[in-house]
């Protein structure tokens, strides 16, 4: 799947303390994500409070997230498509510009007071387009960038760094927007696409083989597709996470901050419960860099059923100490999901179809995130907060339950060696091919 020159350690990098397989491209994909990870993860609660400082509702939340996840969405195919058919460092850094264009703009318009519903919903669609043809180039660079034999403990200590990021971010963006404001917080979320956008100019894609002239870019879109459905496993895991995503990002980006400003004293508990469930990811990838599931996707699995703890814990509500415990363990189990995925895909998608996939991945996953936000608001309405939240915990029980029935899912198996990693048929219980998703998805 990938070349020898990916991970083949450099003369200097023989002296360094950095592990073999952590090359150049690997290190700056991983220090720029941390980058942008931190700044992410304040502005998430930051864009939640400018609009309810505003004077918005639950419902206005919902909108602006909606408008963000709707754009994703719209555009996904096409960045994947594209991200295989020019080089995906280029594609990463003219997303990360759209970014911080977008996010800059919206502190400024709250930094000057008065912002606008709309305002604020038109800049957040552009922040979710910059999203849709980043994605599925950065997944399918990191992907490019280790082999098969160190794939999984690389993306567990990839997945641990942006844990430890989220964990800042969340906790300090919490703290900066009760201290200074939503405004400053997404100033240095811009910033942070920035500098990042500067860090990923300096990738290098000499290793990687040039791309085959294709038929356009409507025939690597459908090559994607052939690539994604022939899989079972994949797609009914990505059919699950496109219910789980949804209920999931309606109770942290809506009801989440309505519950912490109600209940819990408002931005500040609420980024700590956010940080513990980063720490608990942390700990997720320390284990799944000495656990290797032999089941990849079947361990995977059982580890989603956590992701409706949160949801049933702001429904009762709990006390913010019992909030971060539920967030701790939703945190250390969802590693175990994310590291085996990414590993399931590295394993078995060819390098030169790896964003196509991870567009249909990601299409799948997040489809269904803008109606669920934009109905939170509604839903709370007409149901009430705490049933909305029971509902979204059911939800994610139900869907994941379903998944196990799947045989392909509780079959495929991890492959030890790189001689070993050859593309099987779909038809092959103990080794069939795969896309990745997450997390943040």
């Amino acid at each position: 799947m990938t070349s020898a020159a990916a991970s083949t350690p450099s003369p200097s990098q023989k002296g360094s303390r950095r592990p073999a397989w952590a090359g150049r491209n690997y290190t700056l994909l991983a220090v720029s994500a941390f980058v942008t990870t931190l700044g992410a993860h304040g502005a998430l609660i930051a864009s939640a409070f400018a609009v309810l400082d505003a004077g918005g509702d639950g419902g206005d939340v919902g909108l602006v997230a909606a408008a963000r996840t709707l754009f994703l969405v719209v555009f996904l195919l096409v960045g994947g498509a594209v991200a295989d058919r020019l080089p995906r460092h280029h594609v990463m850094v003219a997303a990360n510009a759209l970014n911080f264009l977008s996010q800059g703009a919206f502190a400024l318009l709250v930094l000057q007071g008065d912002p606008r519903l709309w305002q604020m919903m038109a800049l957040s669609a552009l922040g979710g387009t910059g999203q849709a043809f980043f994605n599925p180039a950065a997944e399918g660079m990191l992907m490019a960038s280790v082999t098969g034999e160190q794939a999984s403990r690389a993306f567990a200590m990839f997945r641990m760094a942006m844990s430890g990021a989220a964990v800042g971010g969340a906790a300090l963006g919490g703290a900066m927007v009760a201290a200074i404001g939503p405004g400053w917080v997404l100033a240095v979320d811009a910033a942070a696409f920035a500098v990042a956008g500067a860090l990923r100019m300096f990738l290098d894609v000499s290793h990687i083989a040039p791309r085959a002239p294709g038929g356009g870019l409507l025939s690597d879109m459908r090559d994607g597709w052939r690539e994604f459905i022939g899989r079972p496993w994949l797609w009914t895991i990505v059919a699950q996470f496109s219910v789980v995503v949804a209920v999931v990002g309606a109770a942290e980006s809506v009801f989440g901050p309505l519950v912490a400003r109600d209940e819990l004293g408002g931005a500040g508990p609420w980024g700590l419960a956010l940080g513990a469930f980063g720490v608990g990811t942390i700990l997720g990838g320390l284990l799944m860099m000495r656990w290797k599931p032999r089941r990849l996707l079947f361990a995977a699995t059982l580890s989603v059923f956590s992701l409706a703890l949160p949801s049933a814990a702001l429904a009762v509500p709990v006390p913010l100490p019992a909030l971060v415990a539920v967030m701790f363990v939703s945190g250390v189990t969802i590693e175990i999901f994310g590291v085996s995925w990414i590993t399931a895909l590295h394993q078995e998608i060819p390098e030169e179809k790896l964003s196509r996939v991870s567009a249909y991945d990601w299409f799948g996953s997040v489809a269904m995130v803008p109606l669920a936000t934009a109905l939170a608001g509604p839903a709370e309405s007409a149901f009430g907060r705490t049933p909305a939240l029971w509902g979204c915990a059911a939800l994610v029980v139900l869907a994941t339950t379903a998944v196990l029935f799947v045989p392909d899912v509780r079959n495929l198996r991890r492959r030890e060696t790189s001689t070993e990693v050859a593309v099987s048929t779909a038809q092959e219980p103990t080794g069939m091919t795969a896309p990745q998703d997450l997390t943040p998805r």
